[in-house]
C-alpha cells in the first residue's frame, strides 16, 4: 500500500516550518509522497490577500528540490469553498483504495474539527495525523471530539501504513515557531524574513511585490 501525506493550508506564504514538518513526518511514516494542497477559498479563514496562483507558485518553488514533495492544485481548480471532504473524495477517486491517505492536521485545527463540513465522514477517506503547534493548544476537546478521537486513536504507525483510512494518531515534531502571519507582518513592515523561508520564495515575493505595506490591513 502506498502512503501519501496530505498537507493543506493557505500557504500564505509557505515557510520552513511547513517544509520541516512534512520532511519529519515523511521520514517517520515512510511516506511515498507528500502532497502540498493550497486552499483557494478556505471556509474558516478570511480570503487570503495573495491570489491562489501566487501561493501555489511559491509552494512549487519551495518544494522543487524534494522528490517526495508534490504540489496538488485540486482545490484551486474547484469553484466554491475549499472543503477538505471534497478534496479527500477527489484524491480517493484518483489514487484508489490501495493508498493510505494521511491528512496532516495541527492540534489547534482538530479542536474545531466538528465545525468542518461533513467532518464525521473525513475519517472514512483518510487517516489523520495530529501534530502539536509550537505554541501549545490551550482549548480542550469537547466531548464529541473526545469520543471521536477515542474511537479512532492508535499509537501504532503500522495502522496508518496498512490501512487506507480510519485511524488517528499523534506525532511529535521539531517545534519551529514560524508563522505565515508573522512573516506577512514583517514583510509589510519591511523587516527581514531571511532564513524563515527558502530564498527562491523570498525572491518571488520581492519580484512580485507581495505583502506590501498597503496590503497589511487585509493580511
Amino acid at each position: 500500500m502506498r502512503v501519501v501525506g496530505l498537507l493543506g493550508g493557505t500557504f500564505n506564504p509557505i515557510h520552513l516550518g511547513h517544509l520541516r514538518l512534512a520532511e519529519e513526518l515523511a521520514n517517520a511514516l515512510n511516506f511515498d509522497e507528500v502532497r502540498f494542497i493550497p486552499s483557494a477559498n478556505p471556509p474558516h479563514k478570511p480570503v487570503p490577500s495573495v491570489t491562489a496562483k501566487h501561493r501555489a507558485e511559491m509552494v512549487a518553488l519551495a518544494i522543487q528540490n524534494n522528490a517526495k514533495f508534490k504540489l496538488d492544485t485540486t482545490e484551486l481548480q474547484r469553484a466554491g469553498a475549499s472543503y477538505t471532504i471534497d478534496t479527500l473524495k477527489s484524491l480517493r477517486e484518483e489514487l484508489g483504495e490501495n493508498t493510505s491517505l494521511c491528512l496532516i492536521m495541527g492540534s489547534d485545527a482538530f479542536v474545531k474539527l466538528d465545525t468542518w463540513h461533513e467532518w464525521e465522514t473525513l475519517i472514512n477517506y483518510c487517516n489523520i495525523i495530529l501534530v502539536q503547534r509550537p505554541q501549545p493548544q490551550k482549548t480542550p476537546l469537547n466531548t464529541i471530539l473526545q469520543a471521536f478521537l477515542g474511537d479512532h486513536y492508535t499509537e501504532n504507525n503500522d495502522d496508518l501504513v496498512n490501512n487506507p483510512a480510519g485511524f488517528i494518531t499523534m506525532q511529535a515534531i521539531t517545534a519551529l515557531d514560524i508563522s505565515s502571519t508573522n512573516i506577512r507582518n514583517d514583510l509589510s513592515a519591511q523587516k527581514s524574513t531571511r532564513y524563515l523561508m527558502p530564498d527562491n520564495v523570498l525572491n518571488y515575493i520581492s519580484q512580485h511585490q507581495l505583502y506590501q505595506l498597503q496590503d497589511s490591513s487585509a493580511l
